[in-house]
């Protein structure tokens, strides 16, 4: 079935009890077809058909050993209680918190498995499936049906099961998308006028904000993007609402979603696939999302299948995937559903969307945690995962980490680089002791210098070097605080004129404190290349290239320093070239350049950089953008 803009969906409740009468029963009576020893799936979510499951409940007696299989269930899972454990068997795709302690005492099982092949498990007969408990709309004159907030695994649970029973429900949204089903698809028609169940979703933190605006400045205008329910995603769509052009391709869609589009930040016109549609699976909300959604033709709700299938989320350009970790490790592996042998949530379609996002076309995989638990006592980012703790990722497929106190990008990193960034980001009380286990574990294989402190390493990947037209060899490299001497004498030896360029005022002497600053880099939010030539004492440095990471933007600024007798050799544009190199590297989207109008050989160094260039004038100071892509 497709998009359904085109069926009529006028509803008559007295006309459709009247066509269908003899479909029609009571709940007791639906529930009176289930026998003992069968499998029962029950409806998603808010979606959950809240009449039939009180019914079931109320026929537990007579329904031994009966298998309970859902999703996700945000009501009380009273069929999991200790006194009607011989009666059900509650096996779940999912564990959310009502059902953590039913697993801990044995009156729950758990079946690990990706979202998207859950319906496959329905089909093949490896999960036969003997009743689906559904909540649907009303049918339309056509005899269509909408599954409304809850398409999920539901929809593949009513066509694969041998009894459907359907509460009919007015209150039940009517959505668009492949979410219909023919009144004659289903076998017993409960009527069930009652509110849809509410979603009360956790209120973003301040330390959840403080890492949603680090993803957010990752999130260019066009990008296709899914978002959770948890707090950081949530704290994501707050960030948003100056965006532009945005697509959502998600499993589920929050309150939050109306306020976006209200905005105008998401219309979905640069989506390849369902342009201009908002593609979900389900709705976990309060009744002014129910409101929104219904019959709301901007939305395309699809069986899990296609939303989650990594494939299809692979065919979508500039897809952000956003995922929210319980630990991860400094080689880059992730752990979100298990820590040790207790399990926390479900794999769900975290590794659909982190896999099919890592191989889009300009695609992001974004890894969100809080840099610690258990009230600050524990580092959320460990040496190794905690025994026993699932990866849900692997290292190999994680493109960013966020934590509140910054973003480490990983792809195509080394181990050495990973662990030095994601050190970067954990919570300063847990980092020198990280740096210690790094270099125990042979991840970090450098010396580590430190200042009041910090720990600062110059990775030794960034090591280059280029020769002059006149043979010269220039060697560059990450600068050290070794280099502290190094950079006073360079700095004593400038021009007044190419100090004035530099600093854009005039002075003479550069205090201690800030020559410090100048050494001590910490090679993620700041990078710092030293250009040098051999001497009999060591080596002199005659050029610096820097940046400086503004978090909010995922822009660096960008300055150089070339000793005077060694301009006009292409230094400049050699550094300002390793620089882009470097900062791609490490996922920042583009520079900015503050240059003085009569700084005339920076400004010719900038347009020659290869990349998209804007500029603008105020006064003495031309302000540039360079764009890496």
């Amino acid at each position: 079935m497709g998009e359904s803009d085109s069926h009529s969906n006028e509803v008559s409740s007295s006309s459709y009890r009247q066509r269908y009468g003899g479909m029609i029963a009571s709940a007791e009576q639906a529930i009176a077809r289930i026998r003992p020893g069968q499998r029962v799936f029950i409806g998603t979510g808010c979606g959950q058909p809240q009449a039939l499951v009180e019914a079931l409940i109320s026929n537990a007696a007579k329904l031994d050993d009966v298998e309970v299989v859902h999703l996700l269930t945000l009501e009380d899972e009273v069929y999991g209680h200790r006194e009607l454990a011989k009666h059900f068997r509650l096996n779940s795709f999912f564990i959310a918190g009502n059902l953590r302690d039913e697993l801990s005492h044995g009156l729950a099982g758990y079946t690990p498995i990706f979202l998207s092949d859950i319906p496959r498990l329905f089909r093949s007969g490896r999960l036969p499936l003997d009743v689906a408990l559904i909540q649907v709309s009303e049918p339309d004159t056509q005899g269509m049906c909408s599954l409304g907030i809850s398409v999920d695994i539901t929809k593949s649970a009513a066509q694969n099961a041998g009894l459907v029973i359907a509460q009919v429900n007015p209150q039940m949204p009517w959505t668009l998308g492949d979410c219909l089903l023919h009144v004659h698809d289903i076998d017993i028609l409960v009527p069930g006028d009652m509110p849809v169940i509410e979603a009360k979703l956790p209120e973003p933190t301040e330390t959840s904000r403080s890492i949603a605006k680090y993803i957010a400045a990752l999130i260019p205008d066009g990008s296709t993007v899914e978002l959770g329910t948890k707090r950081v995603p949530l704290a994501v769509l707050e960030y948003l609402k100056e965006k532009r052009d945005l697509g959502i391709h998600t499993e589920v869609v929050s309150d939050t979603i109306v306020d976006l589009v209200e905005s105008g930040a998401v219309t979905g016109v640069k989506k390849n696939t369902d342009r201009g549609k908002i593609v979900a699976s389900m709705c976990m909300g309060t009744h002014k999302l129910y409101e929104y959604v219904d019959r709301n033709p901007a939305f395309s709700f699809r069986p899990a299948e296609y939303v989650s299938d990594p494939h299809l989320i692979s065919q979508l350009h500039d897809m952000v995937a956003i995922a929210v970790a319980l630990e991860v490790d400094l080689t880059g592996q992730v752990s979100a559903s298990s820590l040790r042998t207790e399990f926390f949530s479900g794999l769900g379609s975290h590794m659909d969307f982190t896999h099919g996002s890592a191989r889009a076309t300009g695609g992001k995989s974004i890894v969100a945690l809080e840099s610690t638990r258990n009230r600050g006592e524990v580092s959320r980012i460990v040496s190794n995962l905690s025994r026993g703790a699932g990866v849900a990722a692997t290292c190999s497929e994680v493109h960013y980490v966020a934590t509140e106190f910054g973003v480490a990008y990983l792809h195509g990193k080394s181990v050495q680089e990973r662990a030095l960034a994601l050190i970067s980001i954990a919570h300063p009380n847990f980092r020198a002791r990280l740096l210690k286990e790094a270099i125990k574990n042979n991840y970090v294989r450098l010396d580590p210098a430190t200042v009041e402190g910090k720990v600062f390493i110059g990775p030794q990947e960034f090591r280059t070097s280029c020769v002059l037209e006149d043979g010269t060899q220039i060697n560059f490299r990450p600068m050290h605080p070794t280099d502290e001497k190094r950079m006073r004498d360079l700095l004593h030896s400038l021009s007044a004129e190419t100090m004035y360029y530099r600093f854009m005022s005039n002075i003479s002497t550069i205090p201690q404190k800030q020559v410090q600053n100048f050494v001590y880099i910490d090679f993620r939010s700041e990078m710092a290349i030293v250009g040098t030539i051999p001497e009999a004492h060591g080596e002199d440095i005659i050029a610096i290239g820097r940046y400086y990471l503004n978090p909010s933007t995922n822009r660096a600024e960008v300055a150089f320093i070339v000793r005077d007798e060694w301009q006009n050799y292409g230094i400049g544009t050699f550094l300002l070239t390793y620089l882009i190199t470097i900062a791609k590297r490490n996922g920042i989207a583009g520079f900015t350049a503050e240059v003085l109008v009569a700084n005339k050989a920076m400004q010719a160094v900038l347009h020659k950089s290869g990349c998209k260039v804007r500029s603008s004038v105020e006064g003495r100071v031309c302000s540039y953008e360079l764009d890496f892509d």
